[in-house]
């Protein structure tokens, strides 16, 4: 096919926008070796280069001349609703089927069918749904003219942000045609990374590469260690910084925490995360639009998010990689003559990030837990069949069996909901892969604490290097650094804040699956025989008051008088009614005095007689060491009774250390109030975050 350049400048007008936009350095050469069909094409240019314009401007000239559509693979669905936007631009058709419209589904299908898409967005692991396969991707795989794979980093097991059904890419690409065209994107891709796509793509992948410096983005780092530090940091900055911006964290539950801690400072904020479900698209728009100063997001909002007017990028964490950094940063600034970029770290981050590496693999013990129960069941068995026959948690069971589902051969395949063994073995490929990454991780982990020790104006050499770049490039930051100290009063102000957060225990209303034989109930809860909502402290270990629980269990053997008058005070701002009339406790066999003493004190505190009711009859396992909600209703079955005193009148006040299942707040309940006790409130020192 010849190339019409005329066709494609006047596309990329329409794009943008600009009535005199011209094409970057590399732009038109990557669509016309497109277009001509050149060969495989692997292109790698830093974020805001404009790397869908190079597949949208030559998939519209592919269909004009003809041909059929092209197929984009797309890691999330925040990059797919701006890439459809950016197609509907220049008059390209754009559609996507993935998790979160499936009422479309038959509609886009039919509009497939009949040529009215010119490019279908899915995410890799629509690749692994045979309903997909067989019913859509087999009707139009013939006419596919393009296949373009974004964010191609993702297939490289060296890659910052490996999604192991990029893996089945591999396979797909094997079956090829070696004649179709085929587009790999990415803005963060070493020179490992890029072997590691030569070898996948292959097994000729031309490569157009370009310069990784960022002249807009002024780089700095800051280390706070306390989170209040970070917290009175960033409501002392966002006060005077211009502009619109992200700021990230490692996990959801901080995103919500920095985003309420502002909200409290004045500043419009909203949280972004994996959870935030349908408020996303929503969320996405309001900072597209400037309606709000900033989104306090994880990584669920990172690749190919596009507003090229934001001013700063915030980490209140330290990613675990350069790559990775180089990726979040690099949203900041694309249309603007200067942006920050700014990595606040603290000591919390090396726990966050160990625990991602410790957990992106499944262990030897977890495989063999898995492919045991397998095998014991020649029918096979559901996830939830396999959390009653293992000790993992449903996280890990999901990852060992997405992994294991990958290989190739797969050890493991569906039918219908059920797991089965298939004649493959694991092989030690498998286990070699594994070490090689983790230790990988490890070092990148290093290799970002030497970057958050460097000096202002050394940031951007150091990324440019470690993506194998050409650091002589690199000019000196646009900005002044901002301020590295913290307001005092705002610091106690933000200790305040994170004491004063309470979180809920929300009541069972449902016995385990297959019930709890030693009591002799299955099914629903009676409501009548139900706890009520309850509340927690904190958060096991967390900046507020869960050093302090931690630090009474397993330091002091006694929680201090600050734990009791920080409960007062939640219990009289959650005002249960009907209020309590007493107040007892969850025994405990292992430390039988330390939740007694506590309950007795608190009782003390809030005016309300104590009684020891509930006994635990025999000792079992610690909860925590029980990994998902089946098992942990399994080790309470049975363990715990009332010890014969009388019950007294009213509404009861339950008190554990821990909540973690709920199990043993919902059993202990349960028997208070099938004996004819009033209204039953739990309230715990601590969750662990791990509760199913």
């Amino acid at each position: 096919m010849i190339y019409d350049p005329k066709r494609a400048r006047e596309l990329l007008r329409i794009g943008s926008g600009l009535a005199d936009a011209i094409f970057r350095d590399g732009q038109e050469d990557a669509i016309r070796h497109v277009v001509e069909g050149k060969g495989r094409l692997l292109v790698v240019q830093k974020t805001g280069w404009g790397k869908s314009f190079v597949y949208f401007i030559a998939t519209k000239l592919l269909r004009e001349a003809g041909n059929g559509p092209a197929l984009l693979i797309s890691p999330l669905l925040a990059l797919m609703r701006n890439q459809i936007a950016a197609a509907d631009r220049m008059g390209v058709r754009a559609a996507t089927i993935n998790s979160d419209n499936m009422d479309d589904w038959t509609a886009i299908e039919a509009r497939l069918a009949k040529g009215e898409i010119d490019i279908l967005l899915i995410s890799p692991e629509r690749l692994a749904n045979e309903r997909f396969r067989t019913q859509v991707l087999a009707g139009i795989a013939a006419q596919i003219s393009l296949l373009v794979i974004d964010e191609a980093h993702c297939i490289s097991d060296w890659g910052h942000d490996f999604r192991p059904h990029y893996r089945l890419l591999e396979r797909i690409v094997k079956t090829l045609p070696p004649n179709l065209r085929l587009l790999a994107t990415t803005a963060t891709a070493n020179n490992r990374v890029m072997e590691d796509l030569a070898t996948v793509l292959g097994p000729k992948l031309d490569v157009a590469r370009g310069d990784l410096n960022r002249t807009s983005l002024s780089l700095q780092t800051i280390r706070l260690p306390s989170q209040a530090e970070r917290l009175a940091w960033l409501a002392e900055q966002l006060a005077t910084l211009q502009g619109h911006g992200i700021i990230y964290t490692l996990t959801v539950r901080d995103a919500n925490q920095v985003a309420e801690w502002l909200k409290t400072k004045g500043f419009n904020i909203d949280a972004y995360t994996g959870e935030t479900g349908e408020r996303r698209e929503q969320l996405e728009q309001a900072l597209l639009n400037n309606q709000v100063k900033a989104l306090v997001a994880t990584t669920a909002l990172g690749m190919g998010y596009d507003k090229p007017d934001l001013a700063f990028v915030i980490h209140y964490q330290m990613p675990g990689s350069v790559v990775a950094y180089y990726q979040q940063v690099g949203r900041a600034g694309r249309a603007l003559d200067s942006a920050y970029g700014v990595l606040l770290s603290g000591q919390e981050e090396a726990d966050i990030t160990d625990w991602f590496i410790r957990s992106a693999f499944p262990t030897r013990h977890e495989v063999a837990d898995v492919l045991g129960a397998l095998e014991e069941e020649s029918n096979g068995l559901s996830v939830p069949e396999l959390l009653s026959r293992v000790n993992l948690s449903k996280g890990r069971v999901d990852k060992t069996i997405a992994l294991l589902s990958l290989e190739a051969p797969a050890t493991i395949a569906k039918q219908g909901s059920k797991w089965q063994l298939t004649a493959a073995t694991l092989g030690e490929g498998f286990w070699d892969r594994a070490e090689r990454l983790s230790a990988l991780r490890r070092a990148e982990r290093l290799q970002m604490q030497d970057y958050a020790d460097l000096s202002f104006g050394q940031h951007m050499g150091f990324l440019i290097s470690a993506l194998d770049g050409d650091p002589s490039v690199v000019t000196k930051p646009a900005l002044h650094p901002l301020p590295t100290t913290v307001n005092a009063e705002l610091v106690k102000e933000a200790i305040a804040f994170l004491r004063r957060t309470s979180l809920p225990i929300d009541p069972r209303k449902k016995w385990p699956d297959g019930g709890m034989p030693q009591y002799g109930v299955k099914g629903s809860i009676a409501p009548a025989h139900q706890a009520q909502p309850g509340k927690a402290l904190c958060i096991w270990g967390d900046a507020g008051w869960g050093g302090l629980v931690r630090q009474g269990k397993y330091h002091d053997s006694n929680f201090s008088n600050a734990l009791v008058v920080a409960c007062v005070e939640m219990i009289h701002e959650w005002n249960p009614q009907p209020a309590p009339a007493w107040v007892t406790c969850v025994p405990s066999l292992r430390h039988p005095d330390l939740v007694p003493n506590f309950a007795k004190r608190l009782a003390v505190a809030l005016g309300l007689p104590f009684h020891m009711v509930i006994a635990k009859t025999d000792e079992r396992p610690e909860q925590k060491t029980m990994a998902n909600s089946t098992q942990q209703a399994r080790n309470i079955d049975g363990s715990l009774a009332l010890n014969g005193q009388p019950i007294p009148h009213g509404p009861i006040l339950l008190v554990d250390d821990m909540v973690d299942s709920r199990w043993t707040l919902t059993v202990s309940a349960w028997l208070l109030r099938k004996s004819g006790s009033g209204e039953v409130w739990p309230m715990a020192l601590s969750q662990t975050g791990h509760d199913e």
